[in-house]
């Protein structure tokens, strides 16, 4: 077994495989070297070249151990020059088999199931993607396929005339947030590593120290950044969905025959395990429906089990392979609250509970662009339809599994988990640290008090104990029961340590002055969200929001200001 790992660019570089510009075409109108970079209406084909921009006077903050040890990568490849220059997004000096610009791709916008244009400058969905994130890299690594993305990797013709740029924040949150899903074993894009500018800048609206407003009010001076995420593939739902509404509409001649690439590409980069190969086209088209139906509705279920929120789930943010993707606007509940959502501009379609609905809006979209392939009226297009309408159930078949594993039950009850939740409503706790002390199965509900944010009335008590009684009931029904193996299962479902942003903003505004050690600490405490870890840490990061941080800009909600 070779177990050397790749410690310069010479040896990562050759790596390279660039499957997506080799199978998939170019936009026409595109320029030969890359450069690229206004907003302008992109007509046909499946991606632009692109280079991106680089960052003035880049400065290294973190990288992912976890993920570099996963790549077969040596943590001294973030020291190496050329490492540094291709990932603060300069290719100038590049060399081959490795390009000296990357690519950026185009997709639709569905919101909550209704297709929009407006958000394109020219009305008419042709200017809206990739606006600042710049794929650099594909390549192979232990058998496994990634693309590599610059995220504030400078404008592509899809910045709608933006800047191009990520701030510093947003691309802390986004590095931290991709490695903590990870470790929470939820399906996810990853963080490769983080630089920001010692010297450039960019001016964003955010929220004035104490305000509690809804909206930012003051324009801040932000140090930019670029954060590097790897995923199998960016595919996404909104992708699938432009090339479908191209051919849908005529829009030119090749339409329908850049649908099918793309599809055929979606089922080679993400799902060649899972669809034989064997089959015709119109039965592949059926299987990848399927898979993307069980991913899909696992990936939201496990949303739900850890807290999370994405904030914002358009079909340009849901990933076609099936992973959560776009750490924009996203969050996690921490004061349990059906509707919570932590974006202002997302409203309650978008909230904690209803991601389930969100997602089921997106496949039903992704269906849609599938049967443009299939000829209408067909025995293939009635089972596509039956698949679409299944996911209904699909998704809360997922949702009880879930409930029933969080609960360390061996079926669901949905009187007990109605009871459940209306219980956690009217109590103001807290998600994550009510789940984890009941994974301890006590006997009375003084333990779940450190997860209550308020006292509370002796009714209530009450109807916990009685509550309580009915869980512990269901069980000490199970034959062959082992209390102590059911709470070590329920501790394996309900971690310990969740995100909390009011713990994350002094990481990020630490690291503007040039001081990373918070965000260090904090990767490595996120890194293991389900273990005991010191008593230091747990008084530090095992407890409720302090009341400061309720209704705080920027903490208790945000704009996708980034």
């Amino acid at each position: 077994m070779n177990t050397s790992k790749i410690s310069n660019i010479k040896e990562f570089i050759q790596k390279v495989d660039y499957s997506l510009m080799e199978n998939l075409t170019a936009d026409p109108d595109a320029t030969n070297d890359g450069l690229d970079h206004s907003p302008r209406q992109v007509f046909s084909g499946h991606y632009v070249p692109v280079a991106p921009t680089p960052i003035a006077n880049p400065d290294y903050i973190i990288h992912s151990k976890t993920f570099f040890k996963e790549l077969g990568l040596s943590d001294e490849l973030t020291k190496d020059d050329d490492f540094i220059k291709i990932f603060s997004g300069d290719l100038s000096t590049t060399k081959e088999p490795m390009q000296k610009y990357g690519w950026a791709t185009g997709y639709a916008l569905s919101i909550y199931g209704t297709e929009y244009t407006a958000q394109c400058p020219f009305r008419t969905g042709n200017g809206y993607g990739d606006g600042r994130a710049v794929s650099v890299f594909e390549g192979v690594f232990n058998n496994k396929r990634f693309e590599m993305q610059l995220k504030g990797g400078g404008p592509t013709p899809y910045c709608r005339g933006a800047d191009g740029r990520a701030v510093l924040r947003s691309s802390v949150r986004e590095f931290l947030a991709q490695e903590f899903m990870h470790a929470l074993g939820v399906s996810t894009s990853r963080s490769l590593c983080l630089y920001t500018s010692k010297t450039e800048t960019v001016a964003r609206p955010w929220y004035s120290e104490g305000s509690d407003l809804n909206d930012p009010d003051v324009m801040v001076n932000n140090p930019v950044a670029i954060t590097t995420r790897v995923a199998p593939s960016f595919l996404r739902v909104g992708q699938i969905e432009l090339f479908a509404r191209r051919a849908r509409d005529g829009a030119h001649p090749k339409a329908l025959d850049e649908l099918k690439m793309i599809v055929n590409h979606l089922i080679e980069r993400e799902y060649i395990d899972e669809v034989d190969q064997n089959l015709s086209f119109e039965e592949k088209i059926l299987e990848v429906a399927r898979a993307f139906q069980k991913r899909l509705t696992t990936l939201v279920a496990e949303w739900i089990r850890v807290g999370y929120c994405q904030g914002n789930f358009n079909s340009d943010n849901c990933a076609a392979g099936g992973f959560t993707l776009d750490y924009g606007p996203f969050g996690f509940c921490e004061m349990f609250d059906p509707v919570f959502q932590p974006w202002t501009g997302g409203g309650k379609h978008f909230s904690f509970f209803n991601q389930p609905k969100a997602a089921e809006l997106n496949f039903d979209k992704f269906c849609g662009a599938l049967s443009e392939l299939l000829e209408v009226g067909t025995n293939e297009q009635a089972k596509l339809e039956d698949i679409r309408v299944g996911f209904e159930k699909a998704m809360q078949n997922e949702l009880e599994n879930t409930w029933k594993k969080k609960l360390g039950l061996g079926t669901f009850d949905p009187v007990l988990f109605k009871k459940l939740v209306l219980l956690m409503v009217e109590t103001k706790l807290d998600y994550t640290i009510f789940f984890r002390e009941l994974s301890k199965v006590p006997e009375d509900i003084e333990v779940l008090k450190k997860s209550f944010h308020a006292e509370v009335s002796s009714e209530l008590i009450t109807k916990w104990q009685d509550w309580l009684t009915q869980w512990r009931a269901l069980l000490l029904s199970k034959p062959n029961l082992d209390l102590s193996a059911i709470s070590s299962s329920m501790k394996k479902v309900n971690p310990k340590y969740t995100w909390r942003e009011w713990l994350i903003v002094p990481a990020y505004e630490k690291a503007a002055i040039g001081d990373y050690s918070l965000i260090r600490e904090l990767d490595e405490v996120l890194s293991n969200p389900y273990e005991e870890q010191s008593e230091a840490i747990e008084r530090k990061y095992y407890r409720i929001r302090p009341e400061k941080f309720f209704n705080a800009g920027g903490v208790s909600h945000y704009s996708c200001s980034s």
